[in-house]
């Protein structure tokens, strides 16, 4: 574990490192790489921290393999134009990964001690807002739904009443974990919180929306963290999640 921590500092340098360059057209790409060589540092510690619980390596290849293959006819038949809504796909993902994980660790056989009940609501909740409001940041950009601001009467009303019932069965949950009722609605009121406080947003600012909800799939990944412990993905989830928030906010200044 002592070492594994060591990979995982060493994969957090890469990281500020990457970000450090991506600041410049001329080093971007070499950014990409090293951010690219820390994360597959921050996997390979993993599985190998991991190895005593009898890890299906060949399930795990399975999905590298799928997930580079998407990745890659992605990032080859995307045109530059068309890359904001690529990003909302892949935040959505990213989002919908760290719900999934939690939700996994939250059905898995055993006891729970009430920090990670936390957690995992804390995961799940911004990890589905991030994944369902994505994909209308998507939608809207690529012209599926209007890209006029989609509002009704009492919006703000009825996304403060989503609020307070998030607060109410995210707290049952962790006092009843038991009762999956409570379980599901985390998970139903999160997506449709996702939906609600995206829509009323016009097309020309989803850039601006998409930055942001990168921000919280990095806040959902370092919850994630929490959950499982996980040094690496904790730090990991923060600098995105930090980065994506300057980021929001010099958006925000630079398009007034």
């Amino acid at each position: 574990m002592e070492f594994t921590n060591i990979f995982y500092v060493l994969a957090s340098v890469l990281f500020i490192l990457g970000i450090k360059k991506l600041s410049h057209p001329k080093t971007a790409r070499n950014g990409n790489m090293i951010s690219f060589i820390g994360m597959m540092i921050a996997i390979i510690a993993t599985l190998i921290a991991k190895h005593e619980y009898e890890i299906d390596f060949q399930t795990i290849a399975i999905g590298i393999i799928i997930g580079t293959i998407i990745g890659a006819v992605f990032a080859i038949k995307v045109e530059m134009t068309q890359m904001p809504q690529m990003v909302a796909i892949f935040n959505g993902f990213g989002g919908a990964a760290s719900a999934l994980v939690a939700a996994a660790e939250f059905l898995k056989t055993g006891e729970i001690t009430t920090f990670t009940l936390g957690t995992i609501v804390l995961s799940i909740f911004v990890g589905t807002l991030t994944f369902t409001g994505s994909f209308i940041a998507f939608g809207k950009l690529q012209g599926f739904i209007s890209g006029q601001p989609i509002v009704f009467p009492g919006q703000q009303i009825f996304n403060g009443l989503m609020a307070m019932m998030l607060i109410f069965v995210g707290v049952y949950v962790v006092q009843s974990p038991s009762d999956m009722n409570y379980f599901y609605a985390v998970i139903i009121i999160s997506a449709i919180m996702g939906i609600t406080l995206t829509i009323p947003i016009g097309g020309a600012d989803m850039p601006v929306v998409i930055s942001l909800l990168n921000s919280y799939s990095g806040v959902a990944a370092a919850a994630t963290g929490f959950v499982l412990m996980n040094n690496g993905l904790i730090i990991a989830g923060a600098l995105v999640g930090a980065s994506g928030l300057i980021l929001t906010n010099i958006m925000c200044k630079g398009m007034n």
